[in-house]
């Protein structure tokens, strides 16, 4: 970094300070989107199991919800003024293309905390408790759509759409054209399901923190077990929607799957490869090659053809260490596939001891970071992997950013913001939650039993 940085330059400097603040909105953004509706599944389960416990879980899950939106709309906020100030050229070639998703988010944003506001202070007011349940659908469609529309902005910029190019300017744009990328419909659908799962997993970790710390209650467990079978529907959904991204990078962006799995060469069999080392002559040392995976993944079929490395130009190429990130995204992964299934299976066996079972509430509490940071490496390698573009076959990175001499002060500025946002809104959560545990506020408020898990 030291050597980077050792020389100003306002375009790495800028890649540092969006990737920062992408990096740390990414954690309020993905708990935004999943949290809601793992509120409203809370909800549901309450009204139509006539049980307590799930409508103080969605209550809980809302008082926390709002700090975490609070955060969010502020470097949300940061992101927009980035956009600007830190990628002018970008924003004069692509503003006219990318501006109705982004009018859009925005919408979608007001109507989300318009109904989220409702929510909070309706609860006890109907007599119909479904009436309330109502109100929170608006919340989960407009934080998702929030998600959709500012994740379809990025698939613009990994396959732009609906635009004609002459002369390095984008002319004759379609806004609706621009919005179906082919990119769209596999980064806004992993977007919003990892998200989901991602929740699901913080969810269930506090709540078997609490458990692994003693505090045996029922709550605890109907919270547990409601968290962990969402999330194994959520990893089967993400499983598919990995399989048919695989399959867009191989039609429009070759050079981003053959860099990920080190392949140089165009040939039909190709196997997939994990771990390894790269030699100076592109030999794979120490990797585990799966046969035909590759072409699997990339078609659907074991001898397909798959585009390598040494057909696309040099200067167009990713960064080959994308291989490692990938690695470790599907390694996160396959750790929260392994802790998930072996919850469902000890649930399934040995339905009580599931939450007595310490290494399996160990497990559970650490797939919430793994999950958080499986997000966070997808990200990377989504953005690093289009490079040299920043507006794939349009502009380069370098050719969009600004030539601002202040960069380096903006970036020491917003990271001095984003680590007084962190630590409040940490502080926060723990003061509201330690100080008002779910089974005294139960006990305080004379709640029964309710079901049986």
């Amino acid at each position: 970094m030291h050597t980077l940085l050792s020389s100003y330059d306002p375009v790495m400097y800028s890649r540092i300070l969006t990737g920062l603040t992408l990096a740390f909105h990414i954690i309020f953004a993905t708990i935004g989107v999943g949290v809601p509706l793992m509120i409203g599944l809370a909800e549901w389960m309450g009204i139509r199991r006539n049980d307590e416990h799930y409508m103080l879980m969605a209550r809980r899950w809302a008082r926390g919800f709002v700090i975490t939106v609070a955060v969010g709309v502020v470097t949300g906020t940061a992101i927009g003024l980035q956009l600007s100030l830190l990628w002018p050229s970008f924003m004069r070639v692509a503003g006219q293309s990318i501006a109705l998703p982004l009018f859009m988010e925005t919408f979608a944003f007001f109507f989300e905390a318009i109904f989220l506001g409702i929510y909070l202070y309706t609860w006890d007011r109907f007599k119909k408790k479904t009436t309330h349940l109502w109100l929170l659908i608006p919340v989960v469609i407009g934080s998702s759509a929030s998600a959709a529309f500012i994740t379809i902005v990025n698939a613009f910029m990994n396959a732009p759409a609906g635009v004609t190019v002459k002369d390095g300017k984008i002319i004759d744009i379609s806004p609706f054209g621009a919005m179906l990328s082919p990119a769209m419909p596999t980064k806004v659908s992993h977007v919003l399901v990892t998200a989901y799962l991602t929740c699901a997993f913080v969810l269930a970790a506090i709540s078997a923190w609490s458990l692994l710390k003693g505090r045996n209650h029922i709550y605890y467990k109907k919270a547990l077990k409601l968290t962990m079978v969402a999330s194994c529907v959520f990893l089967l959904a993400s499983a598919v929607i990995g399989d048919l991204s695989g399959k867009f990078l191989a039609k429009y962006q070759p050079e981003k799957l053959a860099a990920m799995e080190w392949h140089f060469d165009t040939t039909t069999e190709a196997p997939l490869v994990l771990g390894g080392i790269l030699t100076d002559n592109n030999e794979i040392k120490y990797g585990l090659k799966i046969p035909y995976a590759l072409s699997i993944l990339a078609h659907g079929l074991p001898h397909a053809e798959v585009t390598g490395l040494n057909d696309i130009p040099a200067d167009e190429q990713p960064p080959l260490y994308i291989h490692y990130l990938f690695d470790l995204k599907m390694g996160f992964v396959a750790l929260m596939v392994l802790i998930a299934g072996s919850f469902m299976v000890l649930l399934w066996r040995r339905r009580e001891r599931v939450f007595e079972n310490k290494w399996i509430l160990r497990g559970i509490i650490l797939a919430a970071p793994l999950a958080m940071m499986t997000i966070e490496h997808g990200w990377i390698f989504s953005e690093v992997g289009r490079q040299p573009w920043l507006l794939r076959g349009i502009m380069r990175t370098s050719e969009g950013a600004t030539v601002s001499d202040h960069v380096d002060t903006m970036l020491y500025v917003f990271a001095a913001l984003y680590v007084v946002l962190a630590f409040s809104s940490v502080t926060v959560l723990i003061r509201m939650f330690r100080s008002n545990r779910a089974e005294d506020e139960i006990a305080a408020k004379g709640i029964e039993g309710g079901s049986e898990l």
